[in-house]
């Protein structure tokens, strides 16, 4: 009883200071004067390519482009209600509370000139000397090395529930090599909710044809061998091929983050596939197909091995208490954990479905000093992202990891999938992962601690071609 009482102290106290952030942008003072003309050219096109053009552009999730002062003209006051409501753009992270790769918040500054500029009619200023940035179709990073696709369309019915499969995309390389990483491209962007892979390696003489097999399973296995054997997943000797756990990832908005290249990256055989062990494609109201892709870009052999682990949901560590949520309640989840061993920890990726209202994350020292992981003061289940650190943050031996969810499982809650509200419980197989069940959990990329670690600059852009 004494550990929970100081935990929830400790809690609240952390809130009621981080709500006194004096840092906080909301708070800072900024000169709304622009240094520059408003007009579309001299300001506003700069700040739409650098936060919206990389969503609102040709295969992307956008619904309409951004690369054009046609483009802004045409959708100015759509730009200027999501911007002065912050719901454009997407990011759900409190940068008040912790710092992270690529954000994309606009200053109040910038939200004023947007408001400004659309109420002045849209001036274009010298659109001629605009340079619109260039982007690579079928990628957020330029041309991959190799580009796999699944070897047959997967046939989604529009029966209006989620959809789960076990997908096979097998490939053949000239040689051996080390991949820095790889990047899921859905084709049904609207439906992909989330992908969880793996690489499988075979050895040149254990696999003649890595083609051979069933493409797809509708099918959730109780035992492995049958439906692996019926995919062609294992060896041509009926063994087990070598598997890397994790290396296949996606949620609406993620991007695989990419480190220094001698942090992470993975070994790939010639012969190998990938398999997306829980391919869940969310409800749909007319039957389609998708054949969606996986990009892989080559690297260096890694010095530095990546490792993820999470609290709650099938992690390491329970959610507490158990996830059930009875219906018109709120209520609060937590998950901890004490790192065995010093971590540096480079990226965290909170996981919630309809019914979570905000997240918070944080780790306490053995000596009592708290090290802010990620805040999120609105849920938004449209926008998951991997937040990436600027520096890695060293977490000491024998830290706690703390994780807290609120959840709204009331008719308050637009995004609740039932109404009037049920109960919600939380279920102990896959199902748990449809969007109109629930899960709690707080994913998180390390290494192994290094002195020198917190030097490390992963904000730094790689260069891929073209």
């Amino acid at each position: 009883m004494k550990n929970s009482f100081y935990s929830a102290l400790i809690f609240f106290i952390c809130l009621l200071l981080s709500s006194c952030n004096p840092s906080s942008p909301a708070t800072k003072k900024e000169d709304l004067t622009p240094t520059k003309a408003l007009t579309y050219a001299d300001t506003i096109s700069g700040i739409l390519f650098k936060n919206c053009s990389p969503c609102h552009r040709p295969g992307q999730a956008g619904p309409f482009n951004l690369l054009t002062y046609a483009d802004a003209k045409k959708n100015a006051n759509k730009i200027k209600f999501v911007t002065q409501t912050r719901y454009m753009p997407p990011f759900p992270a409190d940068v008040s509370y912790a710092h992270y790769v690529d954000e994309k918040v606009l200053s109040p500054t910038q939200i004023e000139m947007i408001k400004t500029w659309v109420e002045k009619g849209c001036p274009p200023g010298d659109t001629s000397k605009i340079k619109a940035p260039v982007f690579y179709e079928g990628s957020l990073f330029g041309k991959p090395d190799v580009v796999v696709k699944m070897q047959e369309a997967i046939p989604i019915k529009g029966n209006g529930s989620d959809h789960f499969f076990m997908i096979k995309i097998p490939y053949q390389l000239p040689h051996d090599t080390f991949a820095r990483f790889f990047e899921f491209v859905p084709n049904q962007r609207k439906l992909a909710h989330h992908v969880n892979g793996h690489l499988i390696n075979y050895e040149d003489e254990k696999k003649a044809d890595v083609f051979k097999g069933k493409t797809y399973s509708l099918d959730i296995p109780k035992g492995d061998g049958n439906v692996y054997t019926q995919m062609g997943l294992l060896n041509d000797d009926g063994s087990y091929p070598i598997l890397t756990p994790n290396t296949v990832y996606y949620l609406p908005g993620y991007a695989p983050p990419v480190y220094p290249q001698h942090i992470g990256g993975y070994k790939i055989n010639k012969k190998g596939a990938f398999f997306l062990k829980n391919m869940h494609y969310g409800p749909s109201k007319s039957d389609c197909e998708d054949i969606s892709a996986i990009n892989i870009f080559y690297g260096p052999k890694p010095t530095r091995p990546i490792q993820e682990t999470q609290l709650g949901t099938f992690g390491i560590a329970p959610t507490e208490p158990k996830l059930d949520i009875p219906a018109n309640t709120v209520k609060t989840f937590r998950s901890h954990w004490v790192t065995p061993t010093d971590l540096s920890i480079i990226s965290v990726n909170p996981h919630m479905h309809l019914l979570g209202k905000s997240f918070w994350a944080y780790a306490l020292t053995p000596q009592g000093d708290t090290i802010r992981l990620i805040k999120i003061n609105k849920w938004d289940f449209k926008w998951q992202y991997y937040y990436t650190f600027i520096h890695p943050l060293k977490i000491p031996a024998g830290s706690t990891v703390y994780a807290y969810g609120v959840y709204d499982n009331t008719e308050k809650n637009p995004y609740n999938p039932y109404h009037p509200p049920r109960d919600c419980k939380e279920r102990d197989d896959f199902m748990s992962m449809g969007t109109t069940e629930e899960m709690f959990q707080f994913i998180f990329t390390y290494l192994l601690y290094q002195p020198g670690d917190e030097l490390m600059d992963l904000s730094k852009k790689p260069t891929f071609h073209n």
